[in-house]
């Protein structure tokens, strides 16, 4: 009897132990399909970082861009048409350039387009957003033609990042980056001085490198005789980038779009495109406004708040409707006034007249 007692616990003891190991491989399992399901593994954590690209890897002389590949660029339509670039680097704020921000001062006539590679071909990530407020440092082009040739631009409503739509990381004023890194400009501008970008209207882009500063300050020397101030330079707010080997540059169109370099593992905008000579062989240098140089204004300029409505009177609703008095051309009596009788002539009936006298005689 002992015997069968002792393997009677000992089977139950083993169930006892399978059960629980089967416990835990199909919870280990249930988790595992849970954290691996299309809606966590097909989206990474968009909101947590910026200057990510799932691609790796017209602009004058440019090619083709593939998307995804630039989900920060934007398109700043003015009336259903492209006129400029942004970039857009947080869910509510846009950089571009303060020449982009001229056409209109009414923010209701420019729109923001973002999730787009084809202007022409939205698709399910496109969005059409307005804005509600933008901004110029008080220096643009003041001191000189485009000078500190920034803006920012803020959305009416808060925009959801997307595998097409992300945010660009911006530098500190200390960042340095080196001469010769490669980076890249992109836009929907025309593709030569005369050459419209056609329909469907493909995102172009194209590599360069930077540029010595000198380079550029030679190539852009205003002529003898012409005061500074009156023609386009370089100046101590630009950058440069150029490639001598092959025609690429901006065009018009391009103006406010970033010049991206990819530095400690993320794509940062570290200028906003601005201006070059004509986009014609022999190309010319691109000019950016520095976002190192204008890294305190983008930021502080972020801190602003939309003003709140002025709230419309509210009505009472414990407070009685009064009609108002009905319109008349008699003259209203004055309310002061003594009402004063007035003798009226009567004319009796013969009974009446009668009945008076009957009544005097008794």
């Amino acid at each position: 009897m002992v015997n069968i007692a002792i393997l009677i616990t000992t089977v139950i003891i083993i169930l006892t132990v399978i059960s629980m190991t089967l416990f835990i491989i199909s919870i280990t399992h249930i988790s595992t399909i849970l954290t691996t399901s299309p809606s966590s593994a097909c989206c990474p954590p968009w909101s947590s970082a910026c200057g990510r690209s799932t691609v790796t890897g017209k602009i004058f002389g440019g090619q083709p861009s593939a998307a995804e590949r630039w989900p920060w660029l934007a398109s700043v339509v003015v009336r259903r048409k492209h006129i400029c670039g942004a970039s857009l680097i947080s869910n509510s704020w846009l950089l571009s350039a303060g020449s982009c921000v001229q056409r209109s001062e009414i923010t209701a006539d420019y729109r923001i387009w973002l999730g787009y590679t084809e202007l022409g071909n939205p698709t399910n990530f496109s969005k059409q957003l307005k804005i509600d407020g933008f901004f110029t440092p008080d220096e643009y082009n003041k001191a000189h033609p485009l000078a500190s040739d920034v803006s920012l631009l803020h959305l009416e409503d808060p925009v959801e990042f997307n595998s097409h739509i992300q945010p660009i990381c911006l530098p500190e004023n200390s960042t340095v980056v080196p001469i010769n890194s490669v980076c890249w400009i992109y836009g929907w501008g025309k593709l030569t001085q005369t050459d419209s970008l056609p329909a469907p209207f493909v995102l172009q882009e194209a590599q360069v490198r930077l540029t010595e500063k000198s380079y550029c300050r030679n190539q852009y020397m205003p002529p003898i005789g012409l005061p500074a101030d009156q023609m386009l330079s370089f100046r101590e707010d630009n950058i440069c980038a150029h490639d001598p080997s092959v025609e690429k540059s901006m065009c018009a169109g391009d103006a406010g779009g970033p010049l991206s370099c990819y530095l400690n593992g993320a794509w940062y905008a570290v200028g906003v495109t601005s201006w070059s000579g004509d986009c014609q062989s022999p190309v010319s240098p691109t000019v950016f406004a520095s976002t190192t140089y204008h890294a305190r204004w983008i930021k502080e300029g972020q801190n602003w708040v939309k003003p709140s409505p002025t709230p419309r009177p509210t009505k009472d609703p414990n407070k009685k409707k009064t009609r108002p008095p009905p319109k008349t051309t008699k003259p209203i009596r004055d309310a002061g006034a003594v009402y004063r009788p007035r003798v009226f002539l009567v004319l009796l009936s013969s009974a009446t007249l009668l009945l008076l006298i009957l009544l005097q005689s008794q």
